[in-house]
């Protein structure tokens, strides 16, 4: 069992999916500076683009994403009209001097479109980026899944399905607003197996409203059974003050501090017992799998898409809300659908926001990445710095060892703490962020 150290778990601290964060972005930082970035795109780049869908079929009272009903077709055919004309747009400003890779759809839930829009986008992003054989994933929400889906998923040569389970269990289920039996899931996983998918991903959470260990024991039990290639065990962040969805949660049924701590040892416990390797601080892979051997090569990296094995420096987002992120600069596009529309039918990129790090950040960017995907990070600290890391130092959760700070197994659930001490932006009483655990 992890030792607990409520005092250094009580500041909210970002995922840092970024350095800096989104937090930090500016409106000085937009469409002129994205521009230039795409232009500056040098011969055979690699190419990791990110599309996103804004909506889905049903909303779940826990989540924090950028999504609405699906409920108007007219308003879906719009947004995917200006997603086209975005991609094109960009596609343009590179002149064909990268290289795509990598193509993720998320959401919200991409498979509220339908298997035609899903297949026209996809073909649309393939031919304006000439793209030969990117490795394609996609998020899915199971409530909405269909043979037909797992057919079209195969024949488009999507190689990654993840599915958004949360939890298996039928009381916690309905204290979120997300009903979904345990054989919705099973022939999800069955269907897509059939189809030549293996390489499956599963979302769970705790932290959920009346979710006790046991709860989450048999959800990571029935998990385990299904043996997907990688579990990623989430935290739920409850902010209903910044997501009004939110206020649906009974917030008294949450759990305190001290059993979200023992839930997340748990989960930990439980996937590593089963064979599978821990990655970062919340995501798990079969020994196998992709991310898995990244980890043991050193090569994980941290993004938007959480940790992952893709090493490209170029990521390229769609969608409103999205996030880009190339070499000097990181841009955000209008998060309102409404408006991002109305900036793409100018002819305008829909970036309203970023931020460009001097070198200082760079580095800074790298001490933290370095610190999440392997655990220390080679730097000569200041004094600053070692008083920052003192209290983790004297519980024997970090160790220096010459110029390397090591995070000691003992600390990995106070990895993003530890990360936060080398956040030049972030404010001591700053609450504009999520639960370190």
């Amino acid at each position: 069992m992890w030792p607990y150290y409520p005092e250094l778990l009580s500041r909210p601290v970002p995922r840092y999916t970024s350095y800096p964060t989104a937090a930090e972005f500016h409106e000085g930082v937009g469409p002129e500076d994205y521009a230039n970035a795409l232009e500056a795109v040098a011969p055979g780049t690699p190419l990791s683009l990110y599309v996103h869908i804004p909506f889905c079929k049903s909303i779940c009272w826990y989540c924090g994403c950028n999504t609405g009903a699906a409920s108007k077709a007219q308003r879906m055919t719009a947004y995917l009209e200006a997603l086209e004309a975005e991609l094109s747009l960009v596609a343009k400003r590179i002149g064909g001097r990268g290289c795509l890779r990598r193509i993720a759809f998320g959401g919200g839930s991409p498979n509220a479109l339908s298997t035609i829009e899903f297949v026209r986008l996809l073909d649309r992003i393939i031919t304006v980026f000439a793209a030969g054989q990117p490795e394609i994933s996609i998020e899915i929400d199971p409530r909405e899944f269909t043979p037909e889906w797992a057919l079209v998923l195969a024949a488009s040569n999507v190689t990654r399905v993840s599915l958004g389970v949360q939890t298996f269990s039928p009381h916690v289920q309905a204290s979120i607003g997300r009903i979904q039996p345990l054989a919705l899931i099973e022939n999800c996983v069955s269907a897509l197996r059939s189809r030549g998918i293996t390489a499956i991903n599963f979302d769970l959470m705790y932290g959920l409203p009346n979710q006790t260990l046991a709860d989450l024991a048999d959800s990571i039990a029935h998990a385990i059974k299904l043996r997907p290639t990688r579990v990623a065990l989430f935290g739920y962040a409850h902010l209903p003050s910044m997501i009004p969805r939110q206020r649906r949660i009974d917030g008294s049924a949450l759990p305190d501090a001290n059993l979200r701590f023992r839930q997340s040892a748990l989960g930990y416990d439980l996937l590593v017992a089963a064979g599978y390797v821990p990655v970062g601080f919340d995501h798990f892979a079969l020994p196998e799998d992709p991310l898995a051997l990244a980890a043991k090569a050193g090569g994980v990296r941290r993004n938007f898409q959480g940790f992952t094995e893709d090493s490209n420096d170029t990521l390229l987002g769609f969608g409103a809300s999205s996030i880009s992120m190339l070499p000097g600069i990181l841009v955000q596009n209008e998060k309102n659908i409404g408006t991002y529309r109305e900036r793409i039918n100018a002819g305008s990129l829909p970036t309203v926001r970023g931020f460009k790090p001097d070198a200082s950040d760079m580095a800074h960017s790298r001490w933290i990445e370095s610190l999440l995907c392997e655990g220390h990070v080679e730097i000569r600290s200041d004094s600053q710095n070692r008083q920052a890391l003192k209290p983790f130092e004297d519980r024997g959760l970090t160790k220096w060892r010459g110029d390397t700070l090591f995070i000691e197994d003992s600390g990995r659930p106070y990895a993003r703490c530890i990360a936060a001490t080398f956040d030049r932006f972030r404010q001591p009483d700053s609450n504009a962020a999520s639960q370190a655990v």
